[in-house]
């Protein structure tokens, strides 16, 4: 059986893709399967597929998105709607709110795996799943489940400030402390508030 390779060699494979010139323009997709294997293409010629970078005809690298994460864009929304709506309630949050986190997290996609070690549609790191007693990251409810707690957690924390509790989510309490309690400096937290609160508008 083919031992599926982990997200943290998708760096060492783009630097093998860029290093072959490339005969035009070029994008390079991919997305991470349900048996944890990376996909790596010039064409979109599945859903799941994510743009990671694009290549001039010169070899240049000319956009790599913000997000290291690569969600195979094969979730299905509706599918969590009723648990996400049951577990917001419960945590007196904004379903909406919850969706938006998801979409910009994982898209929808419980198998999402990022190069940090995020794992599922809230992207849980081993420690924030072992603080809310997840026994598998993967599952959609035990993900939700925490994830939400940990939304309800930091809303308190922040007096329903809702950018500074999605710039903790994204780069950690301490972080947001660190820079006394504003967004902090770095583009991709600054970037992941913005994107969650554009998905928020839509869900709400």
């Amino acid at each position: 059986m083919t031992r599926p390779m982990k997200p943290l060699f998708i760096l060492a494979l783009l630097g093998l893709l860029c290093a072959v010139p490339p005969p035009a323009a070029a994008d390079i997709y991919a997305f991470i399967d349900a048996d944890g294997v990376i996909h790596l293409s010039n064409r979109a010629n599945d859903p799941r597929y994510r743009r990671l970078m694009r290549i001039n005809s010169q070899g240049r690298r000319l956009a790599l998105p913000q997000y290291a994460s690569v969600p195979s864009r094969g979730g299905d929304a509706k599918r969590y709607e009723q648990t996400i709506h049951n577990i917001a309630k419960r945590f007196d949050l904004d379903a909406g709110l919850v969706k938006a986190v998801i979409q910009a997290e994982s898209g929808f996609d419980p198998n999402v795996v990022s190069h940090k070690g995020a794992v599922g549609l809230m992207q849980l790191m081993p420690q924030t799943a072992r603080i809310y007693g997840v026994s598998d990251r993967t599952d959609p409810h035990e993900n939700i489940l925490a994830g939400s707690q940990h939304l309800r957690y930091l809303l308190d924390k922040y007096k329903n400030n809702i950018k500074l509790t999605l710039a903790a989510y994204n780069a950690g309490e301490g972080a947001v402390e660190r820079y006394g309690n504003r967004i902090p400096p770095f583009r991709e937290t600054q970037n992941y508030v913005r994107k969650v609160l554009a998905f928020y508008r839509e869900f709400r």
